[in-house]
């Protein structure tokens, strides 16, 4: 059986959805598995899904891409810190679910936490990340560490450029131009009214809306196809996720 590599977008403690979606890719351990980031803060099993993480990269090759959600989780389970802005937007879920499975004391899940990439590049220069970067040079040149973590303005610039430009590299914005693809997550698909992975000029955005309304997504890079859940809300009808 051949080989995929298949990236995930974020995931938000719906583990259930995750669950669904290796079901539905038929997922093997011969596959390749990239996650985006944001395994926590939103459903009630952000523990739950670290685990699952945990278990499945003893089975097959993960790549685990640190989100914006898993530094202030990290830096909570590793240092006690908490970061207020972490906690209005999901971390008190984390907690609790921390607490209620057991894992708050589990050393796994703080090493899980302590070496999450910041960014994966392939040797096709394909770039995986979880929001962007600023530098022109690339992302080895990026000076702010918090732009992998947080930065819209590459998808916002992708979003800008004429579609003519698509056949046209050499037009790119500078710090397009160093990546065949760029894969990444953080801004839901779904603020554009669409619940499907969005494609503009070289970058691939996969979070099409798990912590919200949506689904959580999975692609694969090199045929492009891809699989979802159901709605993630569907799955937790009892639980609002991060709205």
């Amino acid at each position: 059986m051949k080989k995929r590599t298949l990236v995930f977008g974020d995931i938000h403690g719906g583990l259930r959805a995750l669950q669904q979606l290796f079901e539905r890719a038929k997922i093997t351990t011969n596959d390749k598995l990239i996650f985006l980031g944001d395994y926590v803060d939103g459903w009630s099993e952000s523990a739950e899904t670290v685990q699952f993480l945990i278990e499945t990269e003893e089975q097959q090759e993960c790549i685990f891409i640190r989100g914006n959600h898993d530094l202030w989780c990290g830096k909570w389970i590793n240092r006690g810190i908490m970061n207020p802005v972490w906690l209005e937007h999901g971390g008190r879920g984390a907690i609790e679910s921390y607490i209620k499975s057991g894992h708050i004391t589990n050393d796994a899940h703080k090493s899980f936490f302590e070496n999450l990439e910041n960014y994966h590049l392939d040797e096709e220069k394909r770039l995986f990340l979880h929001a962007g970067f600023t530098s022109i040079h690339g992302v080895e040149k990026e000076e702010n560490q918090a732009d992998f973590y947080f930065d819209r303005s590459l998808w916002d610039t992708a979003l800008a450029m004429n579609t003519e430009v698509k056949t046209k590299p050499h037009l790119y914005p500078k710090r397009l131009q160093h990546y065949n693809e760029i894969y990444i997550g953080h801004t839901p698909t779904i603020n554009y009214g669409i619940d499907v992975p969005m494609h503009k000029i070289n970058v691939w955005n996969i979070d099409t809306g798990a912590a919200f309304m949506g689904k959580l997504t999975c692609l694969d890079i090199e045929t492009k196809e891809f699989w979802q859940s159901d709605i993630v809300k569907s799955l937790y009808p009892n639980e609002r996720g991060r709205n």
